[in-house]
């Protein structure tokens, strides 16, 4: 098989409401310590995201968070103000503690190194840069977002990076069977369907897609077709 080295993560900054969800990404985060893997995901400590990255980090692999300035918590102090609507920072001011809260909540602290990136555009983009591989935990909006983009990088060979989803006691169930209808309707075509390697547990999910690099590896020419 196909050795992974670096593998980026994509899942919830919150925990859902069920523990079978915060098993597996403490399961995830064990399977990546034990095959030595280090972790890419979009920083902070909370949720999903933090209870992978905490349990990468504690297991002795290298953790690497990439935020963009909008979610990265900042001291209290003189600091510029990003506008995420035109890219570009568009003052700088002095920011109140409360502030510092409000960021603090949607990420929480830093786990391992921390990347700063101007914005979420370039966020997904050094994250992908970064890593051998793409695995999704359950998640919302933002996971889902960042999962389908890499499906769509790879069906028009940005990448050649195995994707993966962890598709925990059936929560993806419907998005795949989304996916097998776009096929019967034919607007995704059936060798593009299969970029995407789902499976029930981490360790099932980890082989395939290293079975999966290993075939990338071989026939590197292998194009999917809209």
């Amino acid at each position: 098989m196909g050795k992974l080295i670096r593998v980026c993560v994509y899942c919830g900054s919150s925990s859902g409401h069920r523990k079978i969800f915060s098993d597996a990404a403490l399961d995830l985060g064990k399977e990546l310590v034990e095959r030595k893997m280090d972790l890419i995901y979009g920083g902070g400590s909370i949720g999903l995201m933090g209870l992978v990255s905490q349990t990468v980090y504690d297991g002795g692999c290298h953790v690497l968070g990439v935020i963009p300035t909008s979610l990265n918590p900042i001291e209290e102090g003189v600091t510029y103000v990003y506008d995420t609507q035109i890219g570009e920072a568009i003052c700088c001011i002095f920011i109140h503690r409360n502030s510092w809260v409000a960021n603090y909540q949607i990420s929480g602290h830093a786990v391992g190194e921390v990347m700063v990136v101007s914005d979420m555009h370039e966020r997904k983009a050094e994250m992908a840069r970064q890593a051998d591989a793409f695995i999704a935990l359950p998640g919302g909006y933002g996971t889902m977002e960042e999962l389908l983009e890499m499906v769509s990088w790879s069906q028009l060979r940005v990448h050649r990076k195995p994707v993966g989803l962890l598709n925990i006691d059936g929560y993806y169930d419907c998005l795949l069977r989304l996916f097998d209808k776009g096929v019967e309707e034919g607007f995704i075509n059936p060798s593009a369907r299969d970029i995407l390697i789902s499976a029930k547990t981490p360790k099932e999910l980890i082989d395939r897609m290293e079975v999966t690099l290993l075939s990338q590896l071989f026939f590197p020419t292998l194009l999917y077709l809209y």
